[in-house]
């Protein structure tokens, strides 16, 4: 068994406790944390990911793994797709950002490419800070900074994020660039995953502003991110400019709601532990223990829903329904409780909901009996 929790402890040694003893914490990621800005009302989340939990090897220990995720045939792609956008120096990538943001400064006629190589994710958030310090310095020239490592202040804890690329305008303005492999066909692609991409890049914007603040004269960081796709069914790189001030503030304030996570953590039950060494029975007790709230979303971005999802349906909640059902019925949280409000056994008849179910009900009860269906008393209505 691990040892109790103390309460006293600092909230760094709480959720160590929390995740177990020798357990090595999962670092968070620009898609995890987009993932909680998604859904801010699951304690389970915040808790779980601000303790650094395998969620994916959580979910398999309960015996509902998570499925989604990239084939590998999709990551060789991407992976091939990204070197071809990134040869030359670069120069095909400082191009499209050209002419898609900056078409009125000096051409991209040569580039400075800073070597980010450093020990450890420390070294290399380390490096890359003194590389953009070094291209705000110079301002006149482009400079493509590969891969480079930015931390983000999470709950007291930093995470570690590593966009695709990060390019400093000869103006000396930085700008997000995230590199995917669904195509962009007429100039557009799924919305879904544009969506998916900018919330990312908009965690990596808040993490660039960070580096921006702590210089002497802050160089702006652009709001509009670089997206690059594969043009139509070719593999040929396209791009277009991607707004990301709403992402930004709607993950900027998420990320401020984490500090919730000690009030979520002395809120659990004494011993509460997630270490997948553990019995099922004592980790289910122990996620349980934990609020959480499902949603259809859920299944495309957290490796627990399916999990969550078996809880909200065996509990009748009305958020497996989605997040669009669950507003419209209001105090209404469970599939029984809306279904007795539309017969007429519950609820106030001048709540708005209620009374929307109750016309529903008369509606279909009348539209039943004027097609002559077998009625729930089990008498057959007449046709009329």
């Amino acid at each position: 068994m691990p040892p109790p929790r103390t309460r006293g402890t600092a909230l760094r040694h709480r959720l160590a406790e929390l995740r177990g003893p020798d357990v090595p914490a999962k670092a968070l990621d620009a898609r995890a944390l987009a993932a909680l800005a998604a859904n801010p009302g699951c304690g389970r989340r915040a808790l779980l990911d601000g303790a650094g939990v395998d969620k994916t090897v959580l979910a398999s220990a309960l015996g509902s793994p998570a499925v989604f995720g990239q084939s590998q045939f999709a990551l060789t792609r991407g992976n091939a797709f990204e070197a071809k956008v990134k040869a030359d120096g670069g120069a095909e990538l400082l191009r499209l950002a050209h002419a898609t943001l900056d078409p009125a400064a000096e051409p991209p006629a040569s580039a400075s490419v800073p070597d980010l190589t450093a020990s450890g994710p420390e070294g290399r958030t380390a490096r890359t800070a003194l590389a953009l310090r070094e291209a705000a310095s110079a301002p006149g020239l482009w400079t493509l900074l590969d891969h480079p490592m930015l931390a983000l202040d999470v709950a007291g804890s930093p995470a570690f994020l590593e966009p695709d690329a990060v390019v400093v305008h000869p103006d000396g303005a930085w700008t997000v660039v995230e590199i995917k492999s669904f195509p962009m066909l007429d100039g557009s692609a799924d919305p879904a995953k544009v969506g998916a991409a900018a919330r990312q890049a908009a965690v990596y914007v808040l993490a660039l502003e960070q580096v921006a603040a702590r210089l002497p004269v802050p160089p702006r960081v652009r709001h509009r991110v670089l997206l690059v796709c594969p043009r139509d069914f070719s593999n040929l790189p396209t791009a277009s400019a991607v707004d990301v001030r709403k992402q930004r503030a709607v993950t900027a304030r998420q990320l401020a709601r984490l500090t919730r996570i000690e009030e979520i953590a002395d809120a659990l039950p004494e011993g509460v532990c997630f270490a997948p060494g553990l019995p099922a029975e004592q980790l289910t007790a122990a996620v349980e223990a934990v609020p959480a709230t499902y949603t259809p979303e859920c299944l495309a971005t957290c490796e627990l829903a399916f999990h969550c999802r078996a809880r909200s349906r065996a509990a009748g909640s009305v958020t497996t329904l989605g997040r669009s059902t669950r507003a419209e019925l209001g105090g209404l949280s469970t599939v029984e409780g809306v279904l007795a409000a539309a017969r007429g056994q519950e609820g106030d008849p001048e709540d708005p909901a209620v009374a929307a179910l109750r016309r529903a009900a008369r509606l279909r009860a009348e539209a039943l009996a004027g097609a002559g269906v077998r009625t729930s008393t089990g008498e057959v209505a007449p046709c009329r």
